[in-house]
């Protein structure tokens, strides 16, 4: 029997999916840069539909490797939205004068322990912090769990900007990078709110439903080719 005192919880589920692999880099910090990627890997935009929920509201950031990916997961058979907004404040980090340098050498040149590119609070010459990421991330964060109360919601972003609202619903950003978040991985946060409390559950994160619909396959069927999952690298 319910509790007709028992405050009345509100959740407003989001779910984050990052981009696509990103291959036309030519090994070089990308950040902000406006770079297309790699939407060929039919199996992998199939096994994300089947886990995304329908009749949620749709948004992306305004790079257009996140509009890519929603359009490959939309053409492999998920219902398309009717609209999907561009949010500027789901970019990716700005690294500024870095974006262009070889990734690999410009991580050799950093100090042992470095968080993400940087350390959290160090802005990218002529670019940003991953704390000004995380800022602008949770504003508009805050913004559409106002609007969209009890709502699903579905955002293809980016590793960095995913890796700050982990860091939100845990309560310090520099948490979030801990986590790997790949390409075309799933990752749900729960923003629970009632009268008098409010808060996040994190049900999954860096969640890969190509590997599991792979090993169901292999189960039921002959061997055939491995399903690979698709490559990840840093912004």
């Amino acid at each position: 029997m319910s509790n007709p005192d028992r405050p009345r919880v509100i959740a407003t589920r989001w779910w984050w999916v990052r981009h696509a692999p990103v291959r036309e880099d030519n090994g070089c910090i990308y950040g902000q840069k406006d770079l297309g990627c790699d939407t060929s890997d039919r199996v992998v935009f199939e096994a994300v539909g089947k886990i995304l929920p329908r009749n949620a509201v749709w948004y992306a950031s305004n790079l257009k490797r996140t509009h890519q990916t929603a359009d490959a997961i939309w053409a492999a058979g998920f219902p398309k939205p009717s609209d999907m907004p561009h949010v500027n404040a789901f970019a990716e980090q700005h690294l500024g004068e870095w974006q262009g340098l070889n990734r690999a050498a410009f991580l050799a040149s950093r100090p042992i322990g470095s968080h993400w590119l940087t350390e959290i609070d160090e802005p990218a010459p002529g670019g940003e912090s991953f704390i000004d990421l995380y800022n602008r991330t949770c504003g508009a964060i805050e913004r559409i769990n106002a609007e969209q109360a009890g709502r699903d919601v579905i955002v293809v972003a980016h590793g960095g900007t995913i890796r700050a609202a982990v860091g939100l619903a845990l309560g310090q950003p520099e948490r979030g990078l801990a986590f790997d978040i790949d390409n075309c991985s799933v990752t749900r946060l729960d923003y629970l709110s009632s009268a008098n409390y409010t808060g996040w559950r994190l049900p999954m994160v860096n969640q890969q439903p190509w590997i599991a619909d792979a090993s169901h396959n292999a189960m039921h069927q002959p061997a055939g080719p491995e399903v690979k999952p698709p490559e990840t690298k840093l912004a």
